[in-house]
C-alpha cells in the first residue's frame, strides 16, 4: 500500500517557520537503513539521511513563515499545510505524527508515529534538517541572535538575546514566553 508519511519541525520555537514534509518511498521493499524519529538521531546522521530519503521518495516540503503563524495561528498553518501535502503527493494512506489531523480529511494520526512507521520518521528527518537549515542560514543575516545554536527554540540562551536586542523580523510574536512579557 502506498503511504505518505508527514511529520513537522518547529511547532513550538520562538522564531523561525514551521516546516511539514510528507514522504512516500518509491519502493516500499527497500528500507532506508537507521531511519527514526529524528529527535533521536544526531545531526550528523540526519544530514546523511536527508539525500538519501530525498533519492529514494517522492516528497514534498512546506515552509510556513512565522508572519503566516502570527497572523492566522499554528493549526491553522498545518491545516494549510497538510492540505498542501495531499494536493502534491498521491497516496491511498495518509499518516501524520501525533494526535490531531487538524481537521484535514482523510488523513490518520498515530502518537509516536515518527519511531513506528518509516515514512513518518523519513517526514521528520525531512522536516527537521529543512528547518535547522534554514536557521543556520538566517542566522548569518542575524548573528545577534545565534539562531545556528538553538535553531529558535525557547532556550535560556535565546531569551537572553531577545532581551539584549529585542524582537527581529523572524520572531514569532504571537508566542507569548513570560519572561520577556515587555517586548510584547
Amino acid at each position: 500500500m502506498e503511504i505518505c508519511g508527514i511529520d513537522e519541525a518547529g511547532r513550538g520555537p520562538l522564531a523561525g517557520p514551521l516546516v511539514v514534509a510528507g514522504v512516500i518511498f518509491k519502493n516500499r521493499d527497500n528500507w532506508i537503513e537507521e531511519l527514526n524519529d529524528s529527535k533521536k538521531l544526531s545531526e550528523k546522521k540526519r544530514e546523511k539521511l536527508f539525500n538519501i530519503i530525498k533519492e529514494n521518495s517522492l516528497y514534498h516540503i512546506v515552509f510556513i513563515d512565522n508572519k503566516t503563524i502570527d497572523e492566522n495561528g499554528i493549526s491553522y498553518s498545518i491545516n494549510f499545510a497538510l492540505n498542501e501535502i495531499k494536493q502534491n503527493l498521491k497516496a491511498k494512506k495518509y499518516i501524520f505524527d501525533g494526535n490531531s489531523n487538524f481537521n484535514v480529511k482523510d488523513i490518520e494520526t498515530l502518537v509516536k508515529g515518527d519511531s513506528k512507521v518509516k515514512e513518518i520518521s523519513a517526514a521528520s528527518i525531512l522536516a527537521k534538517v529543512s528547518r535547522d537549515r534554514f536557521m543556520i542560514d538566517i542566522s548569518k543575516k542575524y548573528p545577534e541572535y545565534e539562531f545556528h545554536k538553538h535553531k529558535g527554540y525557547i532556550t535560556k540562551q535565546h531569551i537572553e538575546k531577545v532581551k539584549e536586542f529585542g524582537f527581529c523580523e523572524i520572531h514569532r510574536k504571537s508566542f507569548k514566553v513570560k519572561s520577556l512579557k515587555e517586548f510584547y
